[in-house]
């Protein structure tokens, strides 16, 4: 199965999302891939956020060797699931969905909440990590071919 997460710039939440996703199937044995991209173009080509990668690292996850990309319209064929991270990149990623089928893949990671930007607010980058791997593990449970 192949997931993608998505947020803004693709440097601070997606990558954490990525990074606990593929931590979480590997850990279970599933035999997922997991990638994660951007609605906006400004950080294409760069590494994550290094609070996101502290954030990461915290948890014994390495999301330092991530690459930041946009998200493009072939990435409604290539991934089983594509999981956004608010409202608005949502709007955003359903606004380039070719066909109902492709519109279908997009949800909310949390559901019906939002994953707010810690950009900001240092802060913040616990909480999201702790909000994220929460809406993964529901995912792992939901997906995984023994639920």
């Amino acid at each position: 199965m192949k997931l993608l997460m998505v947020c803004l710039g693709n440097i601070c939440r997606s990558p954490l999302a990525e990074g606990i996703m593929q931590h979480l199937a590997d850990g279970q044995g599933l035999d997922w891939q997991v990638d994660s991209a951007g609605t906006g173009s400004w950080h294409v080509g760069e590494g994550p956020d290094r609070r996101s990668v502290r954030a990461a690292r915290n948890h014994g996850i390495d999301i330092s060797r991530q690459v930041c990309r946009q998200f493009r319209r072939k990435d409604f064929r290539d991934f089983d699931h594509i999981f956004v991270m608010d409202k608005y990149n949502f709007s955003d990623v359903l606004a380039m969905a070719p066909d109902e089928e492709a519109a279908a893949k997009v949800k909310l990671l949390l559901g019906d909440r939002e994953v707010p930007d810690p950009y900001y607010d240092d802060s913040q980058f616990e909480p999201v990590f702790v909000l994220i791997e929460l809406g993964c593990k529901e995912i792992v449970k939901q997906l995984s071919p023994d639920s």
